[in-house]
């Protein structure tokens, strides 16, 4: 019985998703804003950006959520894990530098980044955070 706990203890920890933390920044951030990824693929796409392995999507989008996250302390909001991805083109009504977004927090989520959507055009993985 106890080997058979221990198998499917080890089956579950091997399943479960590995969890990775990225920095980026935009045009006139001086602070790196760190996203949590939990997806394999994407955690993959941003390692390819970081290497230089891949150019295809380099840009980042998500839904805000407007409080602070443990691992991005220096901003008042986050980007939701579930709904981070990667973009070329996207349109003009979720763009903004994360030092605006910081600024105009209280505005966010009605007519400035409808919905909570982010998407900065000049957003740049910079680094994996170990």
């Amino acid at each position: 019985m106890y080997k058979q706990i221990l198998v499917l203890f080890f089956l579950v920890a091997a399943v479960a998703a590995e969890t990775a933390y990225f920095a980026f920044k935009t045009y006139g951030s001086t602070d790196d804003f760190v996203i949590q990824l939990t997806d394999d693929k994407l955690i993959k796409h941003a390692r390819d950006l970081v290497s230089g392995a891949t150019t295809d999507e380099p840009h980042l989008h998500g839904r805000i959520r407007k409080q602070t996250a443990s691992y991005n302390p220096k901003y008042s909001f986050q980007l939701d894990p579930a709904t981070i991805g990667f973009f070329n083109m996207a349109i003009e009504v979720c763009d903004a530098y994360l030092p605006y977004v910081e600024e105009h927090l209280d505005e966010a989520c009605g007519a400035f980044l409808p919905g909570c959507v982010y998407c900065p055009w000049t957003s740049q993985i910079t680094r994996e955070i170990k």
